[in-house]
């Protein structure tokens, strides 16, 4: 599915100053990333779908004066972090080593994903630093969820913690999405500005419950799901004698009876 096109916003969207850094020009996933992306628009887009998701309607959002992306070949996927001396000049780094071994009919849409992902880090709120890890990755890859950037590797499971964080939390938050309302995952976020993260008190003051029961209800939506698609499997298929091939038909007469 392709990805959607940036909602309109509430308010005016931000206009950070964009800048592109390449370390080496020639390397494959250098290569591969400028064959396929109109960076600015990309970047500007990612923008616009971001606050859009996290932001449906006028609220605070975090100041950024600068978005540069930095393609280098190094291991892992990419990171966001804002400059020590002044976090509004935020940096994604993405490698190219990476990108250089997705696959071709892949490779537009995983670099649109990732810098999807990695832009939500730029203007997320995050508890003065003290929000879980993995409820941070997961409001990323809910994002990218919802832009329908998710690849075709990613799948519910309720398997270990609720935080475990990227595809495993977002699925968790978007169940939390559909279950209280369009704008649930937002509210998260907005609760994470100005206070400190305190687990017990943040969940139960956003849905009166602990987010280990939140978790545990989303794992018996998820069984309850499953075994509802066992059951439909099973079923058997009714085939009127008129409707069926000569193959079918043959098949029924010569069954044996019990």
């Amino acid at each position: 599915m392709s990805p959607l096109p940036p909602n309109p916003l509430p308010h005016q969207p931000p206009k950070p100053l964009y800048r592109l850094e390449i370390t080496n020009l020639t390397h494959p996933g250098a290569t591969a990333f400028l064959s396929n992306i109109d960076v600015a628009n990309v970047l500007s887009d990612a923008v616009t779908n971001v606050i859009a998701k996290l932001y449906p309607t006028a609220s605070p959002i975090p100041p950024v004066r600068s978005i540069t992306l930095i393609l280098r070949p190094e291991g892992g996927v990419a990171n966001t972090q804002g400059l020590d001396y002044d976090d509004e000049h935020k940096r994604i780094t993405f490698s190219t080593e990476y990108i250089r071994h997705v696959g071709s009919s892949r490779v537009k849409a995983e670099i649109v994903g990732v810098i999807t992902h990695e832009m939500v880090h730029c203007w997320q709120w995050a508890a003065q630093g003290t929000a879980p890890g993995g409820l941070i990755e997961g409001i990323a890859d809910w994002v990218r969820l919802r832009c329908h950037l998710a690849p075709p590797h990613w799948k519910q499971s309720a398997d270990g913690d609720w935080d475990a964080g990227y595809q495993h939390t977002a699925y968790f938050l978007d169940h939390l999405e559909y279950r209280f309302g369009a704008g649930t995952v937002p509210r998260i976020n907005a609760a994470l500005r100005d206070k400190k993260y305190h687990e017990k008190a943040f969940w139960k003051d956003l849905f009166g419950k602990e987010v280990s029961v939140l978790w545990e209800e989303y794992r018996d939506h998820l069984r309850r799901e499953r075994e509802a698609e066992k059951e439909s499997e099973e079923e058997p298929v009714m085939v009127r004698v008129e409707d069926a091939n000569e193959t079918q038909v043959a098949a029924a007469t010569s069954a044996p009876q019990t």
